[in-house]
């Protein structure tokens, strides 16, 4: 059986990403397995999932996926960079894995390939640093270096969010000199972010989308795009729609104690370019979470980066609390044929499994400190619910079974 490896936020899990398991699976083979590394509770535009994971991996295995796997809080709220490279290495570590398939804009992986090596090149190291000294935001600079190597063309897949990520999976396939052989699938539907008005029902929404319809309550309309029975899974683990307005007063209390010096601890910070003094500014005269956003973004920041700072902030995580590489493999759900593909992982992967919250408690000092910080995580996510579940749930909660 040959296995594909998939990254995604599934948050929630809906139609759009059927497509891509489907199209995945026809290219492949239609008996291949599907393992899926998955953001845990927190995600990378930087705020609460819209549903636990144990939820969200219970709706991915309703919708084709076979197994799912944990990408921890520190990749997930990360940049595309950091984010790809954790994914990445998990789906390696597996030792079972033979195909990464991702979806983008280009729907071109030779396209998009070109620029990945491009940009693990000597050439565009030069380049890129010239553009930043010259002051040039990191994100044009780094456009325009692949522009003067390759071409507009290329450089203008770069403005995709899906093709950027793509690009960042094939760097660190690269990296590692990976065996995994990488595949994509064209996007299609409603563009990334982008909440549609429309009268009719499209085939494909964003996620965006979806869960402006689960938080307004529109469950009707929320049912059209997820696997068949995912409602009434939502509905049974909803908790009201998560958001940091919750715990505001005590991450603002947080923020007006923090110095440039904390600031500069956190990865993407700007520190270099002086970022870390206007954020000490903004957290000590911020009065609310959204003015703290216009304080603190400096023009040429993506809201998601200011975002992610905020995150890290308020779960108290630095920048050294992120290993060099994941530590172990963690288990959120699986089914039948899940569990023949963990059983060949058990003899070929080259991290530790866990598959019990109590297996984390053998690994070596770096996986008890990630996995301890994984379950203050998800406590910090739960305070940010309607109704606080009872803390703990990381040492409580095994893996999600299906079809078994």
């Amino acid at each position: 059986m040959r296995v594909i490896g998939i990254v995604a936020e599934y948050n929630p899990f809906h139609t759009g990403h059927q497509y891509q398991i489907s199209e995945s699976r026809r290219a492949v083979g239609g008996e291949a397995g599907v393992v899926a590394v998955m953001s845990g509770n927190w995600v990378q535009q930087a705020g609460c999932a819209i549903t636990d994971k144990w939820n969200r991996a219970r709706l991915a295995l309703m919708g084709g996926v076979d197994l799912v796997l944990e990408l921890p809080t520190v990749w997930a709220v990360s940049s595309a960079e950091s984010f790809a490279q954790g994914a990445v290495d998990l789906l390696d570590a597996t030792g079972v894995v033979d195909v990464l398939s991702f979806g983008s804009e280009c729907g071109d992986v030779d396209r998009l390939q070109r620029v990945a090596v491009c940009l693990n090149s000597p050439v565009y190291e030069t380049g890129v640093r010239r553009f930043v000294d010259e002051g040039m935001p990191f994100a044009s600079s780094r456009q325009e270096t692949v522009r003067s190597i390759l071409g507009p063309d290329s450089s203008e897949l770069l403005s995709a969010p899906n093709n950027n990520l793509g690009v960042e999976y094939l760097r660190e396939l690269d990296r590692l000199k990976s065996s995994i052989l990488p595949m994509t699938v064209r996007r299609e539907g409603a563009p990334h972010g982008v909440l549609l008005k429309v009268a009719e029902h499209p085939r494909f929404l964003s996620a965006t989308q979806l869960r402006a319809f689960l938080e307004q309550g529109s469950w009707e309309a929320a049912q059209l795009y997820l696997p068949q029975g995912g409602l009434e899974v939502l509905k049974e683990g909803w908790h009201g729609s998560p958001s940091l307005k919750r715990v505001e007063r005590g991450l603002l209390a947080n923020l007006r104690a923090m110095t440039a010096e904390n600031w500069a601890k956190l990865p993407d910070s700007g520190a270099a370019e002086g970022a870390s003094v206007r954020l000490e500014r903004a957290g000590r005269n911020c009065r609310s979470l959204e003015e703290f956003f216009h304080l603190a973004k400096p023009r040429h920041w993506t809201a998601s980066r200011t975002r992610r700072l905020l995150t890290w902030a308020y779960l108290g995580l630095t920048e050294a609390d992120r290993p060099d590489n994941p530590p172990y493999l963690r288990v959120l759900g699986l089914n039948a044929r899940g569990q023949a593909i963990l059983k060949k992982m058990k003899s070929q992967a080259s991290l530790p499994i866990l598959t019990k919250p109590a297996h984390a408690k053998a690994l070596d000092e770096v996986g008890r400190s990630l996995f301890a910080q994984e379950a203050r995580c998800t406590d910090l996510y739960d305070l940010c619910l309607e109704s606080v579940p009872v803390p703990g749930r990381e040492w409580t909660s095994g893996p999600v079974v299906v079809g078994n």
